[in-house]
């Protein structure tokens, strides 16, 4: 089984709830790392103009890129639920390694704080939730409900199986487990 996200693009406004909600939530600290960002685009020209808004975490990709560049083995993929996380006492830090993880990700995700021999962190789809039977914590915090997560396979059979939208592509070898519902925006 693969856990995923789904992302509703129609829906969502930008409003950083879920990004709040996960650096509260996980104890991120005020600074650089943010386990969950929000990234915008505009197009257009006035009087016809759009917006649309993308949710950038860690997408638990079926065959992550990150995993293997990692050169002391501190990232890992869950066999039950294929959740990547990451060992952050195995972590050699951002000043020790050239964080080739960051570089290996297709969407720049990994994370490293502002700290002294920062390790890399990143969305973990809040095990601890998952552990009592809960969502994670942005999905319960997305006032519009544009978020949802589950087995990718029930959520491609709820919400289609469509895996592109405006500001984010597939990566056909990390294999990213999101769906989407994309917004059409102006070209």
């Amino acid at each position: 089984m693969q856990i995923g996200f789904y992302f509703d693009q129609t829906r969502c406004t930008g409003c950083y709830a879920c990004v709040i909600a996960c650096k509260d939530w996980n104890d991120v600290p005020a600074g650089p790392a943010s386990w969950s960002r929000i990234t915008t685009t505009e197009k257009g020209k006035f009087p016809e103009v759009s917006v649309t808004h993308f949710l950038a975490t860690c997408y638990h990709c079926a065959s992550p890129d990150c995993l293997p560049a990692c050169p002391v083995g501190a990232i890992s993929k869950r066999a039950e639920d294929g959740i990547v996380v990451v060992d952050r006492e195995a972590c050699l830090g951002n000043e020790a390694c050239d964080m080739p993880c960051l570089e290996a990700c297709p969407y720049n995700l990994p994370q490293f704080g502002a700290e002294e021999s920062a390790k890399m962190q990143k969305c973990d789809l809040c095990l601890s939730r998952w552990e009592e039977k809960k969502k994670p914590i942005c999905v319960d915090a997305c006032p519009v409900r544009a978020l949802d997560a589950g087995p990718i396979d029930e959520l491609a059979a709820r919400y289609g199986d469509v895996r592109e939208a405006e500001s984010f592509a597939y990566s056909a070898t990390a294999r990213p487990s999101i769906i989407c519902k994309p917004k059409n925006l102006l070209r």
